[in-house]
């Protein structure tokens, strides 16, 4: 069956109507769609008919070219594929398809001696072994890097057919880091593919800086009657040559960057360079130092990161300091990766010993954004107050609630069971000038909403909007404190010290003299990112700073315990 150039357009207007999930298409749509399709392409201004684009849907059903078309009616009234993933342009060659491919492809290998067709070489390999498999059914001899999973694949075509006639593209696109997607008349220039993914470079509106979309992202696409932008041929042909990868920063210059590479890893980068400026400078008995002139970007320092211990910046010394601290945060990574036989003792320990350390339950950086937090809000505050502990911080300073239970606090108290809450949050940030003795003590007094006299209930103290009480001791017994440490804690910064095994009963000031005079104490001396866990009756102190080194802890506490007498706990979240 002959197929004319405007049966094409139809068929494969309706293809690309149908694939669009995002718009439900009647019959008048697909006609006007085909009407709007055949004008612009061919200049046909007098439409198609119902009977018509009847006709197209029932031979895109058909046999009759090979596309077996699975539309079906929704609704009696809307058309669209039963299979989301299917299109015609999907469809297998036939035979006669592969035998005019197979011409094609001894005429293109004539030119292969050429140096004006050197770029078909690998195509042409690609081709013939594609062409082999059909033919023969039989396994490829070129194994191609695909993904299959990849989004947005088929933007390409229209995409592609809006560059060719200058024309604007209708998009809807949504970043990783948006919440809604935005709407665009989208100025395209030039498609961009880099490791298997596929951008667009262009603008979204004739003023506005070239950008780059990543098709993964787009949600629909339309080619516009509107015209593009006419742009410096020379300047987008030049665009990514000052890059690795597809991260440009315009205002951004390009800097010499110098790279040692041992025995390794040097043949892969002299038969593979890492970009077309790269040259040799130096080999010597231990490898090779080469260099690019390229932007500092994403993409060039995951280059760099994946030939790990193997290669080594020499300069600039802001790339180096920056590789440098990747390399030490993901070491962090696996340094925080907590044992699992530690995780299940601890619950038994800490009930034997009433305190135990856990190492490297955050991350420097994570550290540093809790500092960073604590220093742009309380700064003032700590220098006025002298200290003085900021009881409710949560409240005060929300964001730091997300930073403080990260994965492996979570991990810490799963392992206590459920049914625990947090009671307080209380930033103890001390400097050196101010960290004061803290004598001898146990922690015995809870928060709660209103004072109500109950039995085993003592010692009511009014606060602010609340009232501060000692309980009864089964509900002690069942808190839990976690010390966050945001600084090295040491003996001449005023490092806790515990008292090992104290914490089983409720002890009065006598008590607590005669054991703390007559016991060895132990220092806890812990590195920034580690936590130290407690039960409140632990006898604990900690001596005046002797160093000139700050302290800062993030003190933690739960309970399971639900209060008598109908007594509320204070949210940790009131200020």
């Amino acid at each position: 069956m002959p197929v004319n150039r405007n049966a094409l357009i139809r068929y494969k207007t309706i293809d690309n109507c149908l694939r669009n999930r995002y718009k439900k298409w009647t019959i008048d749509d697909l006609i006007d769609a085909c009407s709007e399709a055949l004008y612009e392409y061919e200049g046909i201004d007098k439409g198609v008919s119902r009977r018509t684009i009847q006709l197209d849907i029932q031979v895109m059903r058909s046999e009759k070219l090979g596309y077996n078309a699975p539309i079906i009616v929704e609704d009696k009234k809307y058309y669209t594929y039963e299979d989301a993933d299917y299109s015609i342009t999907n469809i297998p060659l036939t035979d006669q398809d592969l035998g005019k491919l197979g011409e094609v492809m001894d005429i293109l290998k004539q030119f292969k001696g050429f140096s004006h067709f050197q770029d078909l070489n690998g195509m042409i390999q690609k081709l013939e072994d594609k062409i082999h498999v059909k033919k023969t059914k039989g396994r490829p001899i070129i194994d191609l890097e695909k993904n299959d999973n990849l989004k947005g694949l088929h933007f390409i075509d229209p995409i592609y057919q809006a560059i060719l006639q200058k024309k604007c593209l209708e998009i809807s696109y949504q970043s990783f880091n948006a919440r809604f997607p935005n709407q665009w008349t989208f100025h395209p220039v030039l498609l961009k593919e880099y490791r298997n993914r596929w951008f667009l470079l262009g603008r979204s509106s004739r003023e506005n800086p070239l950008m780059l979309l990543a098709l993964d992202r787009i949600i629909t696409l339309e080619i516009s009657d509107q015209l593009a932008r006419e742009e410096d041929e020379d300047h987008i042909q030049n665009y990514f040559s000052g890059v690795i990868g597809v991260s440009v920063s315009p205002n951004l210059p390009t800097e010499t960057i110098e790279l040692f590479l041992n025995h390794r890893a040097a043949p892969y980068v002299l038969t593979k360079p890492i970009h077309h400026s790269q040259s040799i400078i130096e080999k010597t008995p231990y490898g090779i130092i080469i260099q690019v002139q390229v932007q500092c970007n994403f993409e060039l320092e995951r280059e760099i990161l994946g030939f790990g211990e193997s290669i080594k910046v020499l300069s600039p010394a802001h790339l180096r300091r920056k590789i440098y601290e990747r390399h030490k945060n993901a070491r962090e990574v696996y340094d925080m990766d907590l044992n699992q036989g530690a995780l299940r003792e601890l619950p038994a320990r800490l009930d034997k010993n009433g305190h135990q350390l856990f190492k490297h339950l955050y991350s420097k950086r994570e550290t540093n954004k809790i500092k960073q937090l604590i220093h742009q809000y309380d700064s003032k505050r700590i220098r006025e107050d002298q200290g003085k502990p900021i009881r409710f911080l949560f409240g005060e300073i929300p964001q730091l609630a997300s930073l403080c239970f990260n994965e492996n606090l979570d991990r810490v108290l799963k392992q206590f069971g459920a049914g625990y809450f947090l009671t307080k949050a209380t930033l103890f940030a001390k400097t050196e000038e101010q960290n004061w003795l803290v004598s001898w003590h146990q922690d015995t007094i809870i928060y709660v909403k209103e004072k109500r006299e109950t039995p085993g209930y003592t010692n009511w103290t009014r606060k602010q909007n609340y009232f501060g009480v000692q309980p009864p001791v089964h509900v002690l017994q069942k808190g839990l404190s976690i010390r966050i440490h945001l600084d090295d804690t040491t003996a001449d910064n005023g490092a806790l010290r515990v008292l090992s095994g104290s914490h089983l009963q409720l002890l009065d000031d006598e008590k607590i003299d005669v054991i703390t005079k007559n016991s060895n104490a132990t220092t806890c001396e812990l590195d920034e990112g580690d936590i130290h866990l407690i039960r409140p009756l632990l006898l604990h102190a900690s001596g005046k700073s002797t160093g000139s080194r700050p302290r800062r802890v993030i003190q933690l506490e739960f309970n399971c315990c639900e209060l008598d007498n109908g007594l509320e706990w204070v949210s940790c979240l009131t200020v």
